[in-house]
């Protein structure tokens, strides 16, 4: 995702129960010693279907609800990854962040589908 950090926060770093931690923000390089503006998402796995399928609670301090990632093979030659969120979050910082959002999730999509051609 644009301007994102990820990283595993569990001695676990995979299946059901691996926590993981997703900075947000125009200095998210820098994160944790620059620590705003940005919204910190912490997650938990709470499905894994090897090669298929993850599933994720989001259980953070503004930020919660669920994610689902599913792997579809279409042909030998291609796959469908479809991407489905469900985000409980304050109205007003929905409000102010959903242009911001939605512009950075489609140029990260069309990143992650160049990159496969």
């Amino acid at each position: 995702m644009l301007q994102t950090k990820v990283w595993v926060t569990s001695e676990k770093v995979s299946g059901i129960g691996t926590t993981i931690a997703a900075f947000t923000g125009p200095l998210y390089k820098f994160y944790p010693r620059i620590k705003s503006p940005g919204l910190l998402d912490l997650m938990t796995v709470t499905r894994w279907d090897v090669p298929s399928r993850c599933d994720v609670e989001h259980n953070g301090k503004i930020l919660k609800g669920s994610g689902s990632f599913i792997l579809t093979e279409e042909s030998p030659r291609s796959t469908r990854f479809d991407w489905s969120e469900t985000v409980i979050a304050p109205r007003a910082l929905f409000l102010l962040v959903v242009p911001f959002l939605y512009a950075g999730v489609r140029i990260s999509l069309s990143k992650f589908a160049r990159s496969f051609h």
